[in-house]
């Protein structure tokens, strides 16, 4: 009987393999996209691990270090414990969403922590604040990652590239990024180190944008983009020449795809629960032209926590937000 159910097993996947590409989305016929900073989402035996050794000192890009002031004091600990993990499952399930970009999260280890149910791409780097998609099991993607975006030689951490529905007449190339903390609506030319180095991640993200916007592909940029789109000026360079703001500077229709919406802008407050100080969004889901054509209107959602859950759970200091998009 078990060689028999092997056998059966290995025809079911040889048969699902020869299957089409075009074939892979047809029995969905919309798609809900989100983004989500999870906040040091690390699993609790390898938190300990690296509590053990945690340092005050910047931890190099390349390293698994941890810093000491999300270890102690307790009420200052990043450490979840199984009730903070279960009730992020609660609220994964209440998001209810095909794609999540993930920011801040130690790989697929801890992420299935929340997302039990779905498969995973995280870029290769190796620090424990990584960037990836959580994809719902059964949708075809194929995995990448967007190292530029680090800058060569910085610790600033990487894109992740995920195709999904790769080959088909629906495929959408998607990047989840987290940029650069620290610069959320000062002139980029300021002289403080976080806006220069943002300064410096814009164009990259504007070459990524523009590959995909002059191969016509729909996509969208999804993530933690440490920036604050409302306060910005509404040109991108100042008299001098100089980029003084991000949102103008990647939405320049140039290519002609490159004709950004940004989803979530209508969203008044930002809040994610009722004690949040903070109401000005800096987590967006950018979509391109052709995209943004596909967007479901009223399907912008942001998930809020209750009071009570956050203060009883270690939660996250961002909450999702989604968007749904028709599929051709």
């Amino acid at each position: 009987m078990r060689a028999e159910r092997r056998l059966r097993l290995a025809a079911a996947c040889l048969a699902a393999a020869l299957l089409p590409a075009q074939q892979a989305p047809a029995q969905q016929h919309s798609l809900r996209l989100a983004t989500w900073n999870l906040e040091w989402l690390i699993a609790p035996e390898e938190f300990d691990r690296l509590a053990a050794a945690c340092s005050d000192e910047p931890a190099p890009g390349e390293t698994r270090v941890i810093p000491c002031d999300i270890v102690a004091p307790p009420e200052r600990s990043k450490r979840r414990s199984a009730a903070d993990l279960a009730r992020l499952r609660d609220y994964a399930r209440k998001l209810d969403a095909d794609v999540i970009a993930l920011q801040e999260v130690d790989g697929p280890e801890a992420a299935r922590l929340v997302f039990p149910a779905y498969e995973f791409c995280f870029t290769r780097r190796v620090h424990v604040q990584n960037v990836g998609f959580a994809v719902r099991a059964g949708l075809p993607f194929r995995c990448g990652d967007y190292p530029d975006l680090g800058l060569e030689g910085s610790r600033l951490r990487w894109g992740a590239d995920l195709t999904l529905f790769p080959g088909s007449n629906a495929e959408i190339r998607l990047l989840s990024l987290h940029l650069k903390s620290g610069c959320h609506s000062e002139l980029l030319t300021s002289d403080r180190h976080a806006c220069a180095a943002l300064a410096e991640q814009v164009p990259v993200l504007e070459r990524w944008i523009d590959a995909r916007a002059s191969a016509r592909i729909p996509f969208a940029v999804l993530g933690d983009f440490n920036r604050r789109f409302s306060e910005e000026r509404p040109r991108a360079r100042d008299r001098f020449g100089r980029l003084q703001a991000l949102w103008p500077e990647i939405d320049d229709a140039d290519p002609p795809e490159a004709d950004l919406t940004n989803a979530t802008r209508n969203r008044r407050s930002a809040r994610c629960s009722p004690h949040d100080p903070y109401n000005v969004p800096i987590d967006h889901i950018v979509l391109s032209r052709s995209l943004a054509a596909r967007l479901v209107p009223g399907s912008v959602q942001r998930i809020v926590y209750s009071g009570a859950d956050a203060r009883r759970f270690k939660l996250s200091d961002h909450c999702p937000v989604a968007v749904t998009i028709a599929l051709p």
